[in-house]
């Protein structure tokens, strides 16, 4: 009879470091304190002002503004944690969660690491390791190739033999990033360069490897949980098949393809990897899912941005339970005691517009949803940076069904008030809406099937909307007073606004009492605008600049939010959607038309230039990539929009560029 496993040494700890930042940082803050446990909010330069260092015990600040010269150096946060006492450590996700280098330092100073053991983070951190480990255990894998010959060559040799289309993947990475699909042979050799360069850049290692690729599959990944008394559970799966760029938007449990039969084997195979590799603390089995068939994709050791969904249906406080596994206690429950309850999803908002092209800005004015949960870093004033990654928060509904939740989501996103910066709020709320989501049809290639749909979507959203922002951006200037103080006027206001590129025209005429007639070519349009009461969550008594109203059409009223950028465009949303204008009315016909730019284009974000393949004096095809900047951990190509030749190119590799600056000049 095999005796029990030896009680493991307890660890207590009693002042915890989060070696992170955001909303993770304050996520575990929250958690930290609610245990009793003090905190340390460590911080680079841009961000002092940030909430999690201002929630936190005390907060350490690591200098630097970009990654590597911040919450990538773990000679600064070990330095940190000895300046502040700190005798724990929580790694969050991102930055250093999975890095097994860390997570040992953090061991060899006698600190408490709130995580799986260095040893078991480089076994399943390395996707080849992991699949290596998976084979042994039974566990199904794609064919694919892990081996050290890095050649151009050899990597050639193995796509034929696995067969097109392939997966070029970073050994050491996550997040979509250094991961290129490759149709072709022709296509192989540049996927390579870049995914090397990408994976370098982002995770310190170019190593990469190939797995066939199925190109219509779900991605489906087990919570699993183990305790160094040797047990192991799973936590149910989570659907993260609606992403761009690899990277997942909209998370989901129970999976809407996954019943019980399936789940049960899915989490089977995930507990025997995880307990095959020793696993102690939160971890994550991520798996490709085509019928009932299921792949090994990889594992992530380490709590993930999506665990709220998982929390929402369990009842369950997984940071809690990764500090309860880290001083050494057994899992609150054993896998009978699980009990899942509901339809969790969640929406990851993001500084990015509908192109997934990411933006920087100040936040002017944010009003979080009160119907769900919102675990964000926002606040009025907040500085979004290119330095890291470009998500903002994130909103989790919970309800007794999916059809509930996604609703319940879908009136928050409405809710959610974010001005001075482009969000993907909108593509969000049209994604939700789509009838392929909401049937839970939606597989990996859904945005990339149904993106021009949904971008047309918001497009004709806009239009719809365009009075009524143009109508509160032209009297928000004056103040809210100012027009519902106005007597009727006899004669109407000419205005002229710019939105995506199209210049359009009409006519205000104020009524008096706040009511204007909106009227152009054969169209007219009553609107009755009064200012926000203090009681509304969007009335904002800071920045004059910040104006919100209530605008009220057919017996419709909607909440309409403004303000004017320092570039002096405005940022209107209006009820769920959002808008950019130009107030051309005071500048002649010739200033406003797109002429004079049209030969111009223009860095779309903050980023640095890594490439600038081709000269000046090139011709190009329209879509032809010119020069390729890096912003918010991710290579961007900027593209000829249309074909000509470039007549000139104004910036060089190396280069910081800023929103607006001039890239190259594009001549017929």
């Amino acid at each position: 009879m095999t005796s029990p496993p030896s009680p493991p040494p307890a660890r207590p700890f009693h002042r915890l470091l989060i070696a992170n930042r955001g909303e993770i940082a304050r996520r575990v803050i929250r958690t930290a304190h609610a245990m009793g446990l003090e905190t340390v909010a460590v911080f680079s330069d841009a961000d002092d002002r940030a909430l999690h260092t201002r929630e936190a015990t005390l907060a350490c600040a690591l200098g630097g503004t970009a990654s590597a010269d911040s919450y990538l150096r773990i000679d600064a946060l070990l330095a940190a944690a000895r300046a502040t006492g700190a005798d724990a450590v929580h790694p969050g996700y991102g930055f250093l969660s999975e890095n097994a280098d860390f997570a040992q330092a953090v061991a060899d100073a006698g600190l408490v690491w709130v995580g799986p053991p260095a040893s078991v983070i480089r076994a399943l951190g390395s996707k080849s390791g992991a699949k290596a480990m998976a084979q042994a255990l039974g566990v199904p894998c794609l064919p694919g190739y892990f081996g050290t010959d890095q050649s151009d060559d050899r990597f050639a040799v193995e796509a034929d033999r696995i067969g097109y289309p392939v997966m070029v993947k970073a050994v050491a990475g996550g997040g979509g990033r250094g991961m290129r699909l490759v149709t072709g042979r022709e296509q192989l050799a540049a996927a390579l360069r870049s995914a090397r360069s990408e994976a370098l850049a982002g995770f310190g290692s170019a190593e990469l490897l190939l797995e066939r690729a199925l190109l219509a599959p779900r991605h489906v990944e087990v919570q699993v949980f183990a305790d160094a008394w040797g047990d192991c559970i799973h936590l149910g799966e989570r659907d993260c098949s609606v992403q761009r760029r690899h990277q997942k938007i909209i998370e989901e449990t129970p999976s809407p393809a996954v019943g019980p039969e399936l789940r049960e084997r899915m989490g089977q195979c995930a507990v025997a990897l995880a307990a095959g590799a020793g696993y102690v603390g939160a971890g994550t089995v991520e798996f490709l899912l085509q019928g009932d068939e299921f792949f090994l994709m990889e594992v992530n050791t380490r709590l993930q941005v999506e665990h709220p969904v998982t929390e929402a249906v369990t009842g369950l406080d997984l940071v809690a339970w990764q500090i309860r596994v880290a001083r050494g206690e057994p899992l609150p429950l054993k896998q009978s005691e699980v009990r899942f309850q509901g339809h969790a999803i969640e929406v990851r908002l993001c500084a990015e517009d509908e192109h997934f092209t990411p933006h920087t800005g100040t936040v002017q004015r944010f009003v979080a949803p009160r119907q769900v949960r919102c675990d964000h870093a926002l606040y009025d004033g907040a500085e979004v940076t290119p330095h890291y990654d470009a998500m903002l928060g994130k909103l989790i509904a919970h309800a007794d069904d999916r059809s509930a939740a996604i609703a319940q989501l879908d009136r928050a996103l409405e809710d959610t008030t974010v001005l001075g910066l482009s969000t993907n709020r909108a593509f969000l709320r049209a994604c939700l809406r789509h009838p392929g989501f909401a049937q839970g049809q939606a597989l990996i290639p859904f945005l990339a099937e149904q993106g021009d749909a949904l971008r047309a979507r918001l497009a004709e959203d806009e239009r719809h909307a365009l009075w009524a922002a143009s109508a509160v951006a032209v009297f928000a200037s004056g103040g809210a007073s100012a027009l519902t103080a106005r007597l009727a006027l006899p004669f109407p206001r000419p205005v002229r606004v710019r939105h995506r590129g199209d210049v359009h025209a009409f006519a205000l005429q104020e009524t008096g009492g706040g009511e204007v007639v909106v009227s152009g070519p054969g169209h007219r349009q009553v609107l009755h605008l009064a200012p926000a009461s203090p009681g509304d969550p969007a009335h904002h008594t800071g920045a004059p600049a910040v104006q919100a109203w209530g605008v009220t059409c057919d017996g419709v009223r909607r909440r309409v939010s403004a303000v004017a950028t320092p570039s002096g465009r405005w940022h209107v949303q209006v009820g769920g959607v959002d808008l950019w204008l130009d107030d051309l009315t005071l500048q002649s016909v010739t200033q406003g038309g797109a002429g004079a730019g049209a030969s111009e284009v223009r860095a779309p974000f903050n980023g640095k230039v890594i490439a600038v393949p081709l000269q000046a004096g090139t011709a190009v095809a329209q879509g032809d990539t010119v020069m390729v900047i890096e912003s918010m951990k991710l290579e961007h190509a900027i593209t000829a929009p249309r074909a000509g030749r470039l007549a000139a190119i104004a910036v060089a590799v190396g280069q910081q560029v800023v929103p607006g600056q001039l890239l190259w000049n594009l001549e017929a």
